[in-house]
Order: C-alpha cells, then sequence, then structure tokens
C-alpha cells in the first residue's frame, strides 16, 4: 500500500476523496514528460500567433506596463520584462535548489560516479561555442551570441527520454539529468560574467551585504522560509539594480536556504512515538474533538515538531515545482517563442550566420562535444559509463542534448539588441530542438529494439508479486514494531 493510501486511513471520506484528488493533481504537476508537453503547447500558440494577424495585438499586450508602488514611489515594468526578469528568477530558484539537491545527496555528491556526465557537459559548451564563433568570426555584432547554443533544456531533454520508460537503462536517466545540472551551472556562470551590464559597484556591493546576511541567517539556525524569501526580493532589486541579469539572485538565494532540519532526527523517533502514546491514551471516543484538551495538545506538540522535520529547501522546492513548470515556462515560452515567418525571406534566414551557428551548434556541436569529452575520459581511465549503458545510449543521450529552448532563448534575449538577429537565433532553437528531440527518441528508441531483438536486456526488473511480497513484509514488521513500542 502507498505512503498516501496509508494516509487517507486518517481522515473522514469525504477529506479522504478530496485527498485523492489531490494527489492526481501533485502527480501530474511533477511529472516532466507533462510539463514538457504544456511548454510545447504554449510554443505551438505562441508561433501560430505570431504567423496570423493577432500577432501585433499580441506583442503588444505583453509591452503593457505593470506599476508597482506607493504614492509617489512607483516603480514601472512590461509584462514581458515581468516574466523574464522576475518569473524566470523563481525558474532560477528552482534550478538552484535542484543544483543544491544533487550536490548535498545526488549525483553531483561522488566525484568519480559524477565526473562523467559533469565533464561531458563542459565539451557539450566548449563545442557548439567553438562552431558558432567560426560561424560568425568575421561579424563583431553577432559574435558575442556564442552563449546561446551552449544550455540543454532539462524539460525538454527529461520529458523526450521519460516518453522510452524502461526502454533504456536507468543510468541514462542519470547521465542526462547529471549533465543537464552541470550544464545549468555553466550555463548561470556564462549568464552572470558575459550577459550582464557594467555593474554598478554600489548596488553589487548591497547585493553581497544581503547575500552575506541570508549565509548568517542560515548558520544561525533560521528555519523559517519567510525571512529567506523577503531577503530574496531585496537581493533580487540589489542585482537587478547593478546590472548583473536578476535571474542571478534566484540562484543565489537557494544556496543559502537551509537544506537541513533543526529537528533531532534520531530523537524524534522516540519523542514522537511517546507524543503517539500520550495521544492514545488521552482520546475519548465519545466526546467531541474541541472538548478533548489533553488530546489536542498532545496532537498539537506532534504537529508543531513534525512540520520542521522537512528542511526549508525541500518545502520551498516541492512548493514552486508546479508553479514553474505549468506556469512560468509556459508563459516564458509563449512571449519568447513568437517567431513570425510572413514575408520572411528563408533563404536570408538559412544563410544567416547567426542561424547557422545556432543550428550547427546544437544540433552537431552538443552532441559531439558531450560525444568527444566522454569518450576522453573514459579511454582515459578517469570514469567508466554507467551501468548497463554503452556508447550508443550515450550518442542517444548526447543527441537530446542538443534541445536547447528555455536557457537558449534566455541568452538570445540577452545576447542581441537587433530583434531580427534574435529572431534568426530563435528560429534555430526551435528547428534544433525540434530536430534534436526527434532524433534523439528515435536513436534510443530503433537502438532499445535491436537490444530487445538480440536478447539484449539492460534494466532489471523486479517482479510484481515479489516485490509486493516484500514490501508487504517489510510493512508488517514496521507496523508490529510501532505495536510493541506504543505497548512499552
Amino acid at each position: 500500500m502507498s505512503p498516501h493510501r496509508q494516509d487517507d486511513a486518517a481522515y473522514i471520506d469525504e477529506v479522504s476523496k478530496h485527498r485523492k484528488r489531490r494527489a492526481r493533481v501533485i502527480e501530474l504537476t511533477h511529472s516532466s514528460t507533462k510539463a514538457a508537453g504544456v511548454m510545447l503547447l504554449a510554443t505551438i500558440a505562441a508561433l501560430i500567433v505570431a504567423s496570423t494577424g493577432a500577432h501585433e495585438g499580441f506583442t503588444h499586450f505583453w509591452h503593457t506596463e505593470v506599476v508597482v508602488g506607493f504614492g509617489d514611489a512607483t516603480a514601472r515594468m512590461g509584462l514581458g520584462h515581468v516574466i523574464n526578469d522576475v518569473f524566470m528568477a523563481i525558474f532560477f530558484l528552482l534550478v538552484g535548489l535542484e543544483i543544491k539537491y544533487e550536490m548535498t545527496v545526488g549525483e553531483l555528491t561522488n566525484i568519480r560516479q559524477a565526473i562523467l556526465p559533469v565533464m561531458a557537459a563542459v565539451g557539450g559548451v566548449a563545442m557548439p561555442a567553438a562552431i558558432f564563433v567560426a560561424c560568425n568570426a568575421s561579424s563583431p555584432d553577432t559574435v558575442m551570441g556564442w552563449g546561446i547554443p551552449t544550455a540543454t533544456d532539462i524539460a525538454f531533454a527529461l520529458g523526450v527520454l521519460a516518453l522510452l520508460g524502461d526502454r533504456v537503462p536507468s543510468g541514462v536517466r542519470v547521465f542526462l539529468s547529471t549533465l543537464a545540472v552541470a550544464d545549468d551551472i555553466i550555463a548561470i556562470l556564462i549568464i552572470a560574467v558575459f550577459y550582464g551590464q557594467s555593474p554598478d559597484v554600489m548596488w553589487l556591493l548591497a547585493a553581497g551585504v544581503t547575500f552575506v546576511v541570508l549565509a548568517v541567517m542560515n548558520k544561525c539556525h533560521v528555519y523559517s522560509l519567510v525571512p529567506y524569501l523577503i531577503g530574496g526580493v531585496v537581493l533580487w532589486f540589489c542585482v537587478y539594480s547593478s546590472g548583473v541579469h536578476a535571474t542571478i539572485a534566484g540562484v543565489l538565494l537557494a544556496f543559502v536556504i537551509p537544506s537541513g532540519s533543526h529537528v533531532n532526527l534520531a530523537g524524534f523517533v522516540d519523542w514522537s512515538g511517546k507524543r503517539v502514546c500520550e495521544a492514545k491514551e488521552s482520546y475519548e471516543p465519545d466526546v467531541p474533538v474541541i472538548g478533548q484538551g489533553d488530546y489536542l495538545a498532545s496532537v498539537s506538540r506532534l504537529a508543531a515538531v513534525s512540520r520542521h522535520v522537512v528542511p526549508p529547501a525541500t518545502r520551498l522546492e516541492r512548493a514552486l515545482h508546479p508553479w514553474v513548470n505549468f506556469a512560468i515556462l509556459p508563459l516564458f515560452a509563449l512571449t519568447n517563442a513568437d517567431v513570425s515567418l510572413l514575408g520572411v525571406d528563408l533563404m536570408s534566414v538559412a544563410t544567416s550566420p547567426v542561424f547557422l551557428g545556432v543550428l550547427l551548434g546544437l544540433l552537431l556541436g552538443k552532441p559531439a562535444g558531450i560525444m568527444l569529452m566522454s569518450f576522453v575520459i573514459v579511454k582515459t581511465g578517469v570514469a567508466k559509463l554507467p551501468e548497463n549503458v554503452n556508447w550508443a545510449h550515450v550518442l542517444g543521450a548526447s543527441l537530446l542534448g542538443g534541445m536547447g529552448f528555455t536557457m537558449a532563448i534566455f541568452v538570445a534575449n540577452l545576447a542581441f539588441v537587433d530583434a531580427s538577429y534574435v529572431a534568426f537565433a530563435k528560429m534555430a532553437i526551435l528547428l534544433a530542438s525540434l530536430l534534436a528531440g526527434v532524433l534523439g527518441f528515435a536513436f534510443l528508441f530503433l537502438q532499445a529494439r535491436g537490444a530487445a531483438a538480440k536478447g539484449d536486456h539492460f534494466v532489471t526488473h523486479i517482479p510484481e508479486s515479489t516485490n509486493l511480497q516484500t514490501h508487504v513484509s517489510h510493512e508488517a514488521a514496521r507496523q508490529a514494531r510501532c505495536a510493541e513500542g506504543l505497548k512499552e
């Protein structure tokens, strides 16, 4: 029985049904495949609108100013800038929390295990950047776009990989997800260093002071999220005013939010058991709960401490996932993928150094860089391929690495002032991401079919009945231990 079903037994029937519906919503909003699907729909909608007469009104709408202030002190920002500068800072906060998780307990904690995908990410950044520079070497106005084809869109890449299910070994997902996380770290550094304005030293100093205050709060074991979120708003404003791109504030905030618990986890088990015993002894079935003072006191103490077991970083990450995946990223796609082909000379697009640099960088440079660096790392003995993963799997994952949607469009908006260059870059990003997704999926799918035909099995399956019996026996033993503890 799943933990959610076990929890449902503690609620009255009406609430239990509501929780089941809520659990389905949570499952939906934490699915990388469905998140990628929603973002794809938003992209298609933006492309359709851009190719109709509604494009002008659509664009005008996103330039509508949002005014925030009190009295004479007001601040104005267009809706498009709110999405790119404010909402995307929340996206980067989630990215930072995911990177922090991987560096704390995930794939980036074991250097030997992480070095292959991390170095593959380095190769996957260097090669497309070199290709873009080669295509734009004679154009000083466009060469600064070298950062555009360097990033992998983790939502799209993992979403496509999820469509393959267990046809590929789990090591491929671990390799690609770790690579994408490392890729995000590099992309964040590139944005911070190369795509901000000349920083205002005073505002940068104010941002530094704010960050230090937040770090001190972490060291002083402040576990409430509210002070960090307030400090995060101040940090965002200081970074925004300094000229460094404001989204970096999201990443900085992620690294100062506590990922530990201020509850003594070892002692909590015994302590909570005693509170449960107290509640059991004081419970009076025939008395309305509002009149059971001792029972409510025991349960309230248990609830107050239990709430603090889950680290603030985990609570925030869980809360952000649905908003980022199903609101912020689709909005970003809707406002930034509006590429119009009406009246466009396709020949001039196809011969544009920006278009070629981005297209070839993502479609050829990313897979070539990932494969080449992976080959060097493995053949020199620095690391080895994950269990059950072969070079065909690595090539398939490398092709999916060419899906550079979110980060690539984000960098394109920062790299160019000329709207035509931005449009050429977006066209290349959309085409390359589509081709990379189709090629990567098709390659891994055909490889899996070929392996199955030969009788090769890369994924170890546990028979459902055995797994169920094991789970039931463990659960029965756990409940018996709890019952004994309550009796004592």
